[in-house]
């Protein structure tokens, strides 16, 4: 049975446990609001490595700034997460500065085979 949800969280700069019901397969996250025009997009599969991602930035990756506008990240991006006494499973949004701006909104939509 496929399972399939979407949301938003706003953003605090710090990892964010986010609740689904289940662990997901795939999980994209999108920063709607961000600040530098860059509109972050990171996605996520299983078998990736935890805090992994694909990152993409709307930049020019000519080699004129340090960033570049894909890249496989495999810190502060996104992890399945186990849930606890208090919280469902579900995923976590690490602490990457583009993605995970405070303030700013996220919108996500998570999946499951």
């Amino acid at each position: 049975m496929r399972q399939f949800k979407t949301g938003t969280v706003e953003g605090t700069g710090s990892a964010i446990n986010v609740s689904l019901g289940f662990k997901p397969d795939h999980v994209k996250c999108v920063n709607i609001d961000d600040a530098g025009s860059l509109a972050p997009m990171m996605e996520w599969i299983n078998g990736m490595g935890a805090a992994a991602g694909i990152k993409s930035l709307s930049i020019a990756d000519d080699g004129s700034t340090s960033n570049a506008s894909h890249a496989l990240v495999s810190s502060n991006g996104i992890s399945q997460y186990d849930g606890s006494d208090s919280a469902a499973p579900g995923f976590t949004i690490g602490a990457d500065s583009d993605l995970n701006a405070s303030g700013e909104t996220i919108v996500y939509i998570a999946t499951r085979e």
